[in-house]
């Protein structure tokens, strides 16, 4: 029984050696969700976190103003949804017509207190943009 055994133990694993895993090598692969987290492609005002979300939001519309030299201003109202100061970091994306972006602003710290919003600006660096993307997050 012993003399059997051996030899079978040792095909068995020998067949689990050899066979391996099965590897892919069927060419490229298209990607996966490509539009399930895209705002920043498609919306004008983003929220980059969830601090973010739940305490800032856009007070009416985003006014667009193209400048007698040709560059894209923005200017939008931010309010402090909640009844506490806090402070956010915000910026800009201009993008050229495709929607690829061709300038970025710095975030700059903005302080709303209890209730308040305040206006922010935005000037694009050269006349190429068309789009833009206003991006605000928490300040850490």
């Amino acid at each position: 029984m012993k003399k059997l055994f051996t030899p079978l133990f040792a095909l068995i694993l020998a067949g689990g050696v050899f066979t391996g895993c099965k590897t892919h090598e069927e060419g490229a692969y298209t990607p996966v969700n490509a539009t399930k987290y895209d705002l920043e492609n498609t919306e004008r005002f983003v929220l980059l976190d969830p601090g973010a979300q739940r305490s800032v939001t856009t007070a009416g519309p985003i006014q667009e103003k193209v400048l007698a030299d040709g560059r894209l201003q923005v200017t939008t109202n931010v309010r402090n949804r909640e009844n506490r100061r806090i402070q956010v970091q915000i910026n800009c994306v201009f993008k050229d017509e495709q929607g690829f972006p061709i300038d970025e602003t710095p975030f700059k710290n903005l302080i709303l207190t209890e209730n308040s919003q305040e206006g922010v600006t935005f000037t694009a660096m050269n006349t190429q943009a068309r789009k833009y993307t206003i991006r605000v997050r928490e300040a850490r």
